[in-house]
């Protein structure tokens, strides 16, 4: 997956600062953020009964 801020239709807007790319991006240097292949699934289904903010990525070709 490649996900690039400069092609998300949702750049500059409320979203931005809450999305998981804005805090990844913007932690200090050197703190990482590891999520295996379980937690992601946790988080997957967390996020579909709306229970924390899905991925607000919106690539602007596609939509998706």
């Amino acid at each position: 997956m490649l996900i690039d801020c400069g092609e998300c239709a949702m750049q500059h807007t409320d979203a931005c600062a809450g999305c998981v790319v804005t805090f990844i991006v913007n932690r200090e240097p050197g703190d990482a953020i590891v999520i295996d292949a379980e937690e992601e699934r946790a988080v997957r289904m967390l996020a579909g009964a709306g229970l924390v903010p899905g991925l607000r990525h919106r690539d602007r070709r596609t939509g998706s």
